[in-house]
Parts: structure tokens; C-alpha cells; sequence
């Protein structure tokens, strides 16, 4: 059973969603990116989606772009990011480990010998957010070839026969956005997505996970309530990153509290 499948069942059978936190790697530098990673899952995280610092993340809203910058300053780059993966799967060998990138990272080291090194890392799922499913195929079978989870975007208004092929492709869990637009705490989410989570689940695709936007208690509380199977919150995390490992880990618990139903 992968890692994440067994995540799922474990939190299905607590009665919980699972909570998935996200951070930039390398941010603000990598001493400090090791023990805020580490209080990601003291404060409960049950999965952990973890950036490479990009020039141009065209997905992310500035509080995350921001947490690139910090550290493409500090002199992070790849490798040190797949070390530091590394590092942290020694120290907790169950929590599904994801990383979400783009394709100009990837390229950089050749799809196949990326996957790799990620699998090698132990890493779990790779989602790269600037790839749509028409030119998913080579990274589907890279990932696949490694032994790890491609993990792709979904939303409300994708088309039911692109849901069919992001069912047919990615594996793990499928990462659904709350609203349109960049990543970023909203104080308000606007969800209508009970059609999307029915028609993943009938085309078969992995489970539904509820990310963009997600910053309080009350909204993972909405996104479970909608029929996600967990939800990720991003940027409400990396605003905290300043504040230190613990402002990080005790908004992790707080967050993940809101999932017990």
C-alpha cells in the first residue's frame, strides 16, 4: 500500500480528513527550512507537499513567490532541496512526501532522471503545475517508471472528458483548486464543487484534495464538508515561516484539529 493510500484509510477510519501542509524548500535558508519541516508533522500534518525555489512560479501568489526568492537568495537550488527531502524522509518514514514544481525545473535534469531522484529521496507524488494533461504523458510515465505518484490539477470548471485523462494518469491524489487564480489565504472560500469530487469519483481518479486558499479552521471544515478527502493549505503556513518553528507547528495543529469531525 503507498503511502499516501495508507494516509487515507488510516484518517477515513479516525473519522478525519487528511490535512496536508505546504512549504517552500530552502526557505529562508536550509537549516532552518530542516526544523520547520519537522514541525509540520509535530503539529500534525498528515502529508507534506514541499516547493523548489523557481524564478517565475506562475501558480503562486506573493507570499510563496516570496518564500522562492528568500531562498534563491540564500543560494538553494535543486539539489540542495532533493538533499534536504532526503534528510527529512530519515526522520519520518511514513508521512506521504509530495513535491509540487514546474516543468522548467524539471527539464533542467531530464524528466526520467528527475523522477528519479525523487524516488531515490523518497519522495511520494510530483505535480507539476504548469503542465496540462495534453502534455502530461512523459511525466505520467517518468513517475510511473520511478515508483511515485504523478499528482494533477483539477477544478470545477476542467472538462469531464480532461477529468477521464487526469484519471487515466495520475495516482496518489488529485489536488482540486478552491477557487481561480493564484495560491493565497482568502478569508472567504466560495465552494461549489460537489459535481467535480461525483465526476472524479466516477471517472475513477485518486482521491480529492482541497488546496488554494486554504487558511482557518472554519474553511477546512467547508472543504471536508464539500466532499474533499483533505485539504492542503500553502501560503498561510509560509506567512508564518518568519515567525518561527513554532508559530508553524501550533497553526499545523490548530488546522489539523478542524478535521476531526
Amino acid at each position: 500500500m503507498s503511502r499516501y493510500a495508507a494516509m487515507f484509510e488510516r484518517c477515513a477510519a479516525a473519522g478525519e480528513g487528511a490535512f496536508g501542509a505546504f512549504l517552500m524548500l530552502g526557505d529562508p535558508d536550509l537549516e532552518t527550512s530542516a526544523l520547520l519541516l519537522d514541525a509540520l508533522v509535530e503539529g500534525g500534518a498528515d502529508m507534506v507537499e514541499l516547493g523548489i525555489p523557481f524564478s517565475d512560479p506562475v501558480a503562486d501568489g506573493p507570499v510563496i513567490q516570496q518564500a522562492a526568492i528568500r531562498a534563491l537568495a540564500a543560494g538553494v537550488r535543486t539539489g540542495h532541496c532533493i538533499d534536504l527531502v532526503s534528510a527529512f524522509r530519515e526522520r519520518h518514514q511514513e508521512i506521504p512526501i509530495g513535491i509540487l514544481t514546474y516543468a522548467n525545473i524539471v527539464a533542467a535534469r531530464g524528466i526520467d532522471r528527475f523522477a528519479k531522484e525523487l524516488a531515490e529521496a523518497g519522495v511520494d507524488s510530483l505535480l507539476v503545475a504548469d503542465v496540462p494533461s495534453i502534455e502530461a504523458a512523459p511525466y505520467a510515465a517518468a513517475a510511473r517508471n520511478a515508483g511515485i505518484d504523478l499528482v494533477m490539477i483539477a477544478a470545477p470548471n476542467t472538462p469531464r472528458e480532461t477529468l477521464a485523462k487526469i484519471a487515466t494518469l495520475s495516482s496518489g491524489y488529485t489536488y482540486c483548486v478552491a477557487r481561480a487564480g493564484i495560491t493565497g489565504a482568502d478569508e472567504k472560500l466560495s465552494l461549489d464543487h460537489g459535481s467535480l469530487f461525483a465526476a472524479l469519483h466516477e471517472v475513477g481518479a485518486p482521491p480529492p484534495v482541497l488546496g488554494f486558499g486554504i487558511s482557518t479552521p472554519d474553511q477546512v471544515r467547508q472543504a471536508l464538508a464539500s466532499g474533499a478527502a483533505g485539504v492542503i493549505s500553502g501560503s498561510a503556513i509560509v506567512a508564518r515561516v518568519g515567525e518561527g518553528a513554532d508559530s508553524v507547528r501550533a497553526f499545523v495543529a490548530t488546522m489539523k484539529a478542524a478535521t476531526r469531525r
